[in-house]
């Protein structure tokens, strides 16, 4: 599921889903090894980490440098996780994709002294009720024909 829209489809309570996003970055290292990403506490809004990329930053020593994440999963317990095992020589960065976890989530430098740089968005999800849109909206969108199946040859 990617919310990179800025209004998703309405739900059966006829209410909106608005996302913002903002970029993310966080620098692991020996002096500061992990992050928590948190979300602020009002109850209409959920707070989401999209990880894009994980590189060692300038000074980083050959060594493999582990990054593991720590949020929960559909159980609701916490599950840690390594994300990605970096080497200078090798394999500087890794893409994630859009590896989307909701608040909290924890990065941590499993291993190695870094600076890795860990780098996304912070996506805020809201409900808005529906307010501006009414039914005539809905009245005004053309009906689509029931599709008919296609008609066979005949043999003769």
């Amino acid at each position: 599921m990617s919310f990179l829209e800025d209004e998703s489809s309405s739900s059966l309570s006829g209410a909106h889903s608005r996302l913002e996003s903002y970029v993310f970055s966080c620098e692991l290292s020996s002096e500061v090894p992990f992050y928590t990403f948190q979300g602020d506490e009002e109850e209409d809004l959920e707070h989401f980490l999209e990880l894009r990329t994980i590189c060692l930053g300038e000074g980083a020593k050959e060594e493999n440098n582990v990054v593991e994440v720590t949020a929960m999963n559909h159980k609701g317990k916490k599950i840690s996780v390594p994300v990605a095992n970096l080497h200078i020589s090798c394999l500087p960065m890794v893409s994630l994709g859009e590896f989307e976890l909701m608040a909290p989530v924890t990065l941590r430098l499993k291993s190695g002294s870094g600076p890795v740089t860990v780098s996304g968005l912070h996506l805020v999800a809201s409900e808005n009720e529906e307010s501006e849109v009414s039914d005539e909206d809905d009245e005004s969108e053309e009906e689509m024909p029931p599709i008919k199946p296609a008609k066979k040859k005949q043999k003769l």
